[in-house]
């Protein structure tokens, strides 16, 4: 069996914390990791699984692969990758996961197919579901996971249990899209409603034959850009035929329509965290009902979740309040209004203000920056760049760029000239001069650059070498 982890996202419902490029699936919990991280380990530990292959978006890439590489687990499955150049939606994503492994292992092998922001408590439950649902996905089933209700949720779909086919087995009599407030009691008390994971099991060529025969422009769309697409490592898809491909979800396209649809009820504690009042049921609460990650000091004040990212938070005299700093955005609301979070960042994306795209420490392929100051015609960064990594070859048109080194030795390559700088030495390279740095050392180096020009945006980069399938927000 092998796990396809969908890893994406557009960064509305956490907000601060999550972005467009920084989604949900990377956000740390209190224990340190991240929920993309809590997937991967998730799929590796359970028996039979011979491959992880994530389904994720270019400008993912390489963060999914940072969080990856920072387990420093030993022995894993193999890991592949497809990486999408735009968003499509959860149906076009597992039909390619589905052609890749088709090719590579035939199309009777068995997915299954999770999501990279969702946490599961307990594991052992979760992998006893996994064995019904893969036994059923043999027979030729599409299974999909039903979680037992606890409270008459409205912001989940439902699904209704009919026939038993196998113990713990149920065919799917109906999906039912998420209900009001007195029809979510009444599938509560009823029972045999149960809240749509998002989780399915079935095999590769099963699933391709059902969106073919329920969603033939998905299908269609999808294989002309597999079948464009160069074979790679990462597998890297065509962006051009890509574009031609439908937005749709898994259970819109096909769920929703097949006959052979199973459900294996479970209660393995899942969640989806889909907004900041059940992210902040991870933080163990006080006497007076306050949750608090970080620093805070609250005065009379109750029922109150604060998140705060290095500085301090205090609050006096509030209840009922989400408080979410972070070093750019500060999210302050009333906890029956966090389903709302995403207005604002609509209202930002309208605005095409950063703070809905990106933090002030931003993911690279190389390493990473942070904003540290910024203002007209000057911006200051702190870069990281990891052991052995470089930029690429590059020049910018608008802007000059000098380093300092804190920490660690730079290597760079400034037009047909190499210098070397260890820690206190610096370098300016001025505008329309080709440049390359690059981290030859054992340990991260750390550079402070100072922008200054009259456009200072990511896009003024011209590559010179190395920009195959990398755009420049992907990349330095």
């Amino acid at each position: 069996m092998i796990a396809v982890i969908l890893s994406g996202g557009a960064g509305t419902r956490l907000w601060p914390v999550s972005r467009e490029l920084y989604p949900k699936p990377f956000m740390r919990l209190p224990d340190g990791q991240s929920l993309l991280q809590k997937a991967l380990l998730r799929a590796v530990r359970l028996p039979g699984i011979s491959e992880v292959l994530t389904v994720t978006g270019q400008e993912h890439y390489y963060s999914t692969l940072n969080e990856y590489q920072a387990l420093k687990i030993g022995d894993y499955p193999p890991l592949a990758f497809v990486v999408e150049p735009l968003r499509r939606n959860t149906a076009p994503a597992i039909a390619l996961a589905a052609l890749s492994v088709s090719e590579r292992h035939g199309a009777d092998e068995t997915l299954l197919v999770l999501s990279a922001d969702h946490l599961i408590e307990d594991p052992q439950a979760f992998a006893e579901a996994v064995e019904r649902a893969k036994a059923a996905a043999q027979r030729g089933y599409l299974v999909t996971f039903g979680i037992q209700p606890s409270y008459p949720a409205t912001g989940f779909g439902y699904l209704e249990q009919g026939q038993p086919l196998a113990e713990g087995v149920y065919a799917v009599r109906r999906f039912v899209e998420k209900p009001d407030a007195p029809r979510a009691k009444a599938y509560l008390e009823q029972g045999g409603f149960y809240w749509n994971a998002g989780i399915f099991c079935f095999q590769a060529g099963a699933y391709l034959e059902a969106v073919q025969a329920y969603a033939p422009e998905v299908y269609r769309a999808v294989l002309r850009c597999w079948e464009s697409s160069p074979r790679e490592t990462p597998q890297y898809l065509d962006a051009q035929t890509f574009r031609a491909v439908p937005s749709i979800s898994v259970d819109y396209a096909v769920m929703e329509k097949a006959e052979r649809v199973a459900v294996v009820p479970a209660g393995f504690g899942w969640s989806d965290l889909g907004a900041w009042d059940a992210a902040a049921e991870l933080v163990p609460a006080d006497p007076e009902g306050n949750r608090v990650l970080g620093e805070a000091v609250l005065i009379d004040t109750h029922n109150t979740f604060v998140q705060t990212e290095g500085r301090l938070v205090a609050a006096i005299g509030v209840e009922d309040l989400v408080i979410v700093d972070t070093p750019d955005a500060l999210l302050v609301t009333r906890r029956d209004k966090v389903q709302d979070v995403k207005k604002v960042v609509e209202r930002l994306q309208q605005a095409q203000h950063e703070t809905a795209r990106e933090h002030r420490t931003v993911q690279r392929r190389w390493g990473s920056y942070t904003v540290l100051e910024e203002g007209p015609r000057f911006k200051i960064k702190r870069l990281v760049i990891r052991p052995g990594q470089s930029l690429s070859y590059h020049l910018h048109h608008h802007r000059s760029e000098h380093w300092t080194v804190v920490s660690g030795t730079a290597q760079v390559l400034k037009e047909d000239q190499t210098h070397l700088l260890r820690t206190d030495e610096s370098l300016s390279v001025l505008a329309g001069t080709p440049h390359r740095l690059a981290n030859p050392g054992l340990i991260d180096l750390v550079i402070i650059e100072v922008q200054s020009g009259e456009y200072l945006g990511e896009d003024d980069l011209v590559r010179l070498e190395g920009a195959v399938a990398e755009s420049a927000l992907a990349g330095d």
